[in-house]
């Protein structure tokens, strides 16, 4: 089974967006992988704190 990926426009303050890339380039990783990292640690973070983000079929359709 294939992983579907959604794609959008992400637009991020200069300040934030040269950061983000020096701690990608730290740990040898791209732009596009740091930023899914740290959306990944954030969610796992959330969850932690607040319990599991329970999901539907709906909430995963595409759009």
């Amino acid at each position: 089974m294939s992983v579907i990926r959604n794609q959008f426009t992400l637009r991020l303050l200069a300040v934030d967006h040269a950061k983000i890339k020096k701690i990608a380039d730290r740990e040898n990783r791209s732009l596009t992988n740091m930023i899914e990292t740290l959306v990944k640690n954030e969610i796992k973070r959330y969850e932690t704190e607040h319990g599991e983000i329970e999901l539907t079929d709906e909430d995963l359709s595409i759009r």
